[in-house]
């Protein structure tokens, strides 16, 4: 059984300029490898498709004529002793640090080809600026690194941290990960211990244990006992103080006024003026994305609290904020409703379902809960109560059934027949 535990650094100055300096020169080896791979990519493969019995005087040219070997984890590991030789600078950094960085590329460069092990691939990966490369793994850490509230990190030193819960007793460390945020440093220990199985529920589902909840925008969820939970909307609450932000930088950098007025340490258009402006916009979005991850926690444990087993909708967000398609007719573009479509988008991002449904998981998985997902073709638009396909728009709210004068809420219907389907009573 695995765990992460997460606790906040308190480094010194020189560690927290060490800290920076790796994170940087592992940006650029990042992206150097990276480039590396896609270089192979477009010069060394060929789109060629060969028919079936045709396998004689067939030729493609394949970019300038030069193959070369395919970079994998093996090679591009072997080229990091003459990295250090050429760039004597690297040989700071600890060694299995650096090759974690060629395996962060190895697993972003397979997922876009390959996919990963359900065959889903990812985009193509993007080189990292500045601020989307802020962490680092030591992959073979160990117990004895940790002494008191200290942590002695090879070739960073010891690190203080704040302890608010230990680790259980039985785990074992087995990576460490030091991560920069808007607030500060932090590490994270994944602990393991081979002596505790990963539980698996053997749960029957019965109609007196089960529990159906039908997810959606305008409630977090509604379950099929009528009980209903509100979103929180924290980046709704939170729009005033961002926007003010923002636009403060936005002054900033167009007329060069004073981020904070009556401080000589912020003259106009300095880039401290806008360093600080920023850092206070990304704590503030970290403080909505943490009060919305404590509020998807407490909602899960509830929810665990109630039943043994518990089925949701198998919901694909990411098809659910995909952009609307262009429509073009006589050479110009009409209306396609996609500003209307951001709205919904950012409601998506507020409410967070995905990170809900994950968190829900793990909830349960931890209290013995089963989660069952279902397909959630047709569960709002098919009557629980006669099974009759009353067809709704999304505007539609409420459920009225002609054939059995069922007038229920639409989620409630949709969670009430999520239970049926679950226990396998109707089919859609």
């Amino acid at each position: 059984m695995k765990q992460a535990f997460q606790y906040k650094l308190l480094p010194s100055t020189n560690q927290r300029r060490e800290i920076d300096r790796w994170l940087d020169m592992l940006r650029h080896q990042y992206n150097y490898l990276l480039g590396d791979r896609f270089n192979w990519w477009q010069y060394n493969r060929s789109d060629c498709v060969i028919p079936q019995g045709e396998f004689s005087q067939i030729a493609c040219t394949i970019g300038s004529g030069v193959l070369r070997d395919n970079p994998d984890w093996h090679s591009q590991s072997a080229s990091l002793p003459q990295l250090k030789k050429e760039r004597p600078w690297y040989q700071d950094i600890y060694s299995q640090v650096l090759q974690d960085c060629v395996k962060r590329v190895k697993l972003a460069f397979d997922r876009y080809v390959q996919g990963d092990c359900k065959g889903k691939r990812s985009g193509k990966p993007r080189f990292k600026s500045k601020n989307r490369y802020r962490t680092f793994t030591f992959p073979q850490a160990k117990d004895s690194w940790l002494i008191g509230n200290k942590v002695n990190f090879p070739k960073l030193g010891l690190i203080k941290f704040v302890g608010h819960r230990p680790i259980q007793e039985g785990f074992q460390i087995k990576t460490a990960s030091i991560t920069k945020k808007a607030d500060g440093y932090y590490v994270t220990f994944v602990v393991e211990d081979k002596t505790v199985p990963e539980f698996v529920p053997d749960t029957i589902a019965t109609e007196g244990n089960s529990l159906a909840i039908d997810l959606g925008l305008e409630k977090l969820y509604t379950d099929n006992l009528d009980n209903r939970v509100l979103p929180e909307k924290h980046l709704r609450k939170s729009e005033d103080k961002l926007a003010k932000l923002q636009r403060k930088l936005a002054d900033e950098s167009r007329e060069g006024l004073s981020a904070r007025t009556g401080r000589a340490a912020c003259k106009p258009r300095s880039r401290k003026a806008k360093k600080l402006i920023r850092r206070a916009i990304a704590k503030l979005h970290q403080k909505i994305a943490r009060q919305r991850k404590q509020w998807h926690y407490e909602e899960a444990k509830k929810l665990c609290q109630r039943a043994e087993v518990i089925f949701i909708e198998d919901l694909k967000i990411a098809n659910l904020r995909r952009k609307n398609k262009p429509k073009k007719v006589d050479g110009k573009y009409l209306p396609n409703g996609q500003s209307r479509k951001a709205g919904l988008n950012k409601s998506f991002s507020d409410c967070a379902i995905s990170q809900f449904v994950e968190i829900l998981q793990h909830q349960a998985r931890k209290l013995g809960v089963l989660i069952v997902k279902l397909n959630p073709k047709n569960t709002s638009q098919v009557c629980w109560k006669c099974l009759n396909k009353v067809s709704k728009t999304l505007s539609d709210r409420w459920h009225e059934c002609g054939a059995c004068n069922e007038s229920i809420d639409r989620d409630l219907n949709s969670s009430k027949l999520l239970l049926k389907l679950g226990l396998g009573i109707a089919l859609v």
